[in-house]
């Protein structure tokens, strides 16, 4: 007995059943990877992002660390200001490989995004911010002629959206101050670049904040010293101190509750799978409870029909998880978008990661679905007695 094209041929008797049966499979299926690769890449996104910022160490103003983690992966601390007095006390320390301040202001431009308008990000930086990210490279132009000098360096997207060029004179809504491009970094695939640079006594000269910080980046000599550096930082007044570390973590603890959900409905769809596949194979054993009897008269054993019934799930099963990896791999930019604008902070790069182990992993999870489900079904059609079977039937 070919126990597959036996099963092929009865899923194909009820075709709307079995294709929604399979559905529901490959919905799950989906969902799953889609979670897997999104917690895959979102991790990988963040971190990379980290790594790419170039320190270890940010001092912001006290307040409020979620604030400060998020607007620090966007190009600098919370919008509260700090001392430059910290800062210059700070950069003494002899544990200190490189240190920059930076002093972020944003301002709403009623013209950007075709007429909708949005916010531009503007950051103050010193000469020590291109010591502590060399790989930021200029696509023309360069660095500004003089520390106060009325000039802009343009990150790629920003240049891009601007439709600026070097040479070309920029304007700051609302400040009425026109700055001329010095230069324009090359992608960096980070928020920097999206980032309007100025020189750092420039943007506290134009937004009134002379002698103000919003953050200080370090990088130490030694990175085994980070914990005794940043408690000692502790000790100067009106700053908190956040490390690559804790970032990290309050990233990932901000979208915990979002996880935590997306997982829920993702254990309801495989839930809701299960029962579908358990009631569908029922229900074509019922239906074939006089052909299950005359198989058993005609001398199939019990585990032969068992084989059967079994196949028939599985098959339904794997269909189901072959089709869901279609699925999350082709809807995974999709995905990607929807999580885009549902959570708080979404870092730079593919949040959302579909690598071919996790295929694997799927498929296989999927056919161990159909194993699991196929086992009642199964067994309730090994178990009929011949005669009785044929009797019912009829």
């Amino acid at each position: 007995m070919n126990t597959l094209s036996i099963a092929v041929k009865n899923l194909r008797r009820k075709k709307i059943r079995s294709v929604l049966t399979i559905g529901g499979v490959s919905i799950a299926v989906a969902v799953l990877v889609s979670l897997m690769g999104f917690d895959k890449g979102y991790q990988q996104s963040l971190t990379s992002n980290i790594d790419r910022m170039g320190y270890q160490l940010l001092v912001t103003a006290k307040g409020c660390p979620y604030e400060a983690a998020t607007m620090m992966l966007k190009g600098g601390g919370g919008l509260r200001y700090m001392e430059q007095d910290a800062y210059d006390q700070i950069r003494s320390d002899q544990r200190i490989e490189q240190i920059t301040p930076q002093l972020v202001a944003t301002v709403f431009d009623p013209d950007r995004a075709e007429g909708e308008g949005g916010f531009v990000m503007f950051m103050g930086i010193h000469d020590s911010y291109m010591k502590l990210k060399p790989w930021n490279k200029f696509k023309s132009g360069g660095w500004f002629s003089s520390p106060d000098a009325d000039e802009v360096i343009m990150g790629f997207e920003a240049a891009e959206l601007e439709q600026r060029n070097v040479g070309d004179e920029i304007f700051i809504p609302g400040k009425n101050k026109i700055l001329k491009v010095a230069g324009i970094f090359e992608r960096t695939g980070t928020q920097d670049d999206g980032i309007v640079f100025m020189p750092l006594q420039t943007t506290q000269q134009i937004f009134g904040l002379p002698g103000k910080l919003t953050g200080v980046g370090i990088k130490l000599k030694d990175i085994q010293t980070i914990s005794k550096v940043e408690e000692d930082l502790y000790e100067v007044p009106g700053i908190q101190v956040i490390s690559m570390a804790q970032v990290r973590g309050t990233i990932l603890n901000l979208i915990a509750s979002a996880k935590i959900m997306a997982n829920s409905i993702a254990v309801i769809a495989i839930f809701i799978a299960v029962i579908g596949v358990i009631n569908t194979i029922l229900m074509s054993v019922f239906e074939r409870t006089q052909e299950i009897g005359i198989l058993k008269a005609m001398g199939a054993s019990r585990f032969q029909i068992f084989r059967l019934i079994w196949a028939e799930t599985i098959l339904i099963c794997s269909l189901g998880g072959i089709i869901g990896n279609i699925v999350a791999l082709t809807a995974s930019r999709a995905v990607e978008a929807i999580i885009v604008n549902i959570l708080p902070f979404t870092p730079s790069g593919p949040i959302v990661v579909i690598y071919p182990a996790l295929l694997v992993y799927a498929l296989a999870g999927a056919v161990v679905l159909g194993l699991i489900a196929g086992l009642y079904p199964s067994w309730r059609a090994c178990a009929m007695v011949p005669v009785e079977a044929i009797r019912r039937g009829e």
